[in-house]
């Protein structure tokens, strides 16, 4: 009782007049109060909303016209008997004319009959009478119009003359249930209460006559939903965020690349299986790029032979039209290498995030265009225990707890590892890492360890947010947007 507001107490009292059951329009007072006070009467199961689906009919503009000029039929009937259908036409128009003899010959009002090679409208004597008297449709317009029911046949009628629409509308009736009968028959009052402390009221004193309303913080609220990022642009942000204060600068590429840069220099054998058509995206426009003759010669004495570097190579000859094709870059590495080869001199801390393309059928867990987070330090005395630290401090502020290392295979990486996190009781590995091999950095100047790593968005995003099905990461579904917090 102490929890209701004077409002609720007055819609409880005004029911209790009506006999615990009233319509919001019948109850003595604003109608937005009383939608609001049964609201949350409602919540606190003290009254109950029934509903019922009723229909309703309203005037058309022909509507509006029969009513003001009368009914086609009976215009006809009246001007136009023995006229012949020529006349007729001319003076109400060929559309006119169809629509009031096609009702008159319905209803019997007249024949049409030849004379002298005319057609001649002539009135029966149903015609006659009829004219004259008020129809069943006109009776029903004029009910419409002021706002009472009309019979569904003569309704179904005039919707077929579209001198009617069809409207629904909710008819409401709010109730008293037992919980609200209980507390109507202990005697409801309505006394003056404090709901809002305003600096006027301590000024003046008021607040030590008067009494203080109570709030009961378990009543119903609705839901607010503001406006905020996708999901994804938060969980990048954040990320943007952490490499900064780990001391990274952000780094960008291009969305298509060549293969010398996004493969060979990598040091990517060209007949690897990640090089098939059915796993990397080509282009027709460009399909190649000019690749500088000097870098080209370079990186193919790696792949042969193993150039300077102290390698083998991997013992084949060097294509260097395959090296010049272009496609949509397969991961962002080439933006670290491309980066290095720009910047070879120490030290160096970079980071990007951004998309990559790979022909993968779409599915729960897979798409062919997604986002990888790419990272490298290099620098005098980098080691492996240093990338292991550094993967460990990112994916504990990003919140995960239990993180393990597992060793790995990539080909421009020597040692290699794949990182793994624990999520509700299971083992998931969210991306690759490792150390340049002397085959990618060397041909460049680059001489310092460079570490390197690779990681999954989406990946990490389904994770962090419950979803099974990566492909919601990207479906319009608003409903499953506005109740995500905010990660």
């Amino acid at each position: 009782m102490e929890a209701l507001s004077p409002m609720e107490k007055q819609l409880l009292l005004l029911l209790k007049e009506k006999e615990g059951r009233a319509k919001p329009e019948e109850i003595e007072m604003e109608l937005v109060k009383v939608m609001n006070a049964a609201s949350w009467l409602q919540s606190k199961g003290l009254v109950r909303m029934e509903e019922r689906l009723i229909k309703e009919y309203e005037l058309t503009k022909e509507g509006e016209r029969f009513l003001k000029e009368g009914l086609p039929e009976k215009i006809l009937i009246a001007k136009y008997d023995g006229k012949s259908i020529e006349e007729i036409e001319k003076e109400m128009g060929k559309k006119e004319a169809a629509i009031a003899i096609g009702w008159a010959k319905r209803k019997g009002w007249c024949d049409i009959l030849k004379r002298d090679g005319k057609k001649i409208l002539v009135t029966t004597e149903k015609g006659k009478e009829e004219a004259s008297r008020e129809q069943e449709e006109e009776k029903a317009l004029k009910s419409i119009k002021r706002g009472e029911a009309i019979e569904e046949e003569i309704a179904s009628i005039l919707k077929r003359r579209e001198a009617i629409r069809e409207k629904e509308k909710i008819e409401r009736t709010i109730v008293l249930t037992d919980k609200g009968w209980e507390i109507v028959r202990k005697g409801i009052t309505i006394e003056e209460e404090i709901s809002q402390l305003t600096p006027e009221i301590i000024r003046s004193g008021e607040w030590k006559k008067k009494k203080f309303r109570k709030y009961d913080v378990k009543a119903f609220a609705p839901s607010i939903y503001p406006g905020k990022l996708h999901p994804l642009t938060q969980l990048i942000e954040k990320i943007r965020k952490i490499f900064a204060e780990m001391g990274f600068k952000e780094i960008k590429g291009s969305y298509i690349e060549s293969c010398l840069w996004n493969m060979d220099a990598l040091f990517i054998p060209q007949d690897h299986p990640a090089r098939d058509m059915q796993d990397t995206f080509y282009c027709k426009k460009p399909s190649t790029f000019e690749i500088d003759d000097s870098l080209l010669k370079k990186i193919a004495r790696v792949h042969e032979d193993g150039g300077e570097t102290g390698s083998k190579g991997w013992g084949y000859r060097f294509d260097e039209n395959e090296a010049k094709r272009a496609l949509l870059r397969t991961h962002t590495t080439v933006n670290t290498i491309r980066y290095l080869a720009n910047n070879p001199e120490p030290p160096a801390k970079v980071f990007s995030i951004e998309r990559v393309f790979r022909r993968e059928n779409i599915d729960s867990t897979h798409l062919p265009e997604f986002h990888q987070i790419e990272g490298i330090i290099y620098e005098k005395d980098a080691n492996f225990g240093m990338l292991k630290g550094i993967l460990k401090e990112f994916y504990s502020r990003m919140g995960f707890e239990k993180i393990r290392f597992r060793p790995s295979y990539f080909p421009y990486t020597e040692p290699s590892l794949e990182i793994e996190v624990e999520w509700r009781g299971k083992w998931i590995e969210l991306g690759g890492a490792g150390i340049f091999r002397p085959e990618v950095a060397l041909p460049f100047g680059i001489e310092e360890p460079v570490l390197a790593w690779g990681l999954g968005l989406e990946r990490m995003a389904m994770i962090l947010l419950g979803l099974n099905d990566i492909r919601m990461l990207y479906f319009s579904d608003i409903g499953w947007l506005r109740s995500l917090p905010l990660l």
